[in-house]
């Protein structure tokens, strides 16, 4: 960033549960997607296709765990 900022960790912006949740959820329908297309391309024996993608799946699937935990305010170590 031009800027200098570091994207996230700008303690000053309040965060809005409901977009957090939008954002989950979007992510939640993302990542199904990508579990789809990873699915196919194993049953399409392109195994290194499927191995990428269900690595993606994989941290798609972490990302949507945090963002889960960040729009019921479950955080960890709070």
């Amino acid at each position: 960033m031009a800027t200098g900022a570091r994207v996230g960790h700008d303690r000053r912006v309040p965060t809005s549960r409901p977009e957090l949740s939008s954002l989950a959820t979007a992510l939640t329908e993302l990542t199904r997607r990508v579990a789809l297309l990873a699915e196919a391309a194993a049953v399409a024996k392109d195994h290194d296709l499927a191995t990428e993608l269900f690595a993606v799946e994989r941290s798609l699937t972490a990302a949507g765990r945090r963002l889960d935990r960040l729009a019921t305010g479950n955080r960890r170590g709070r």
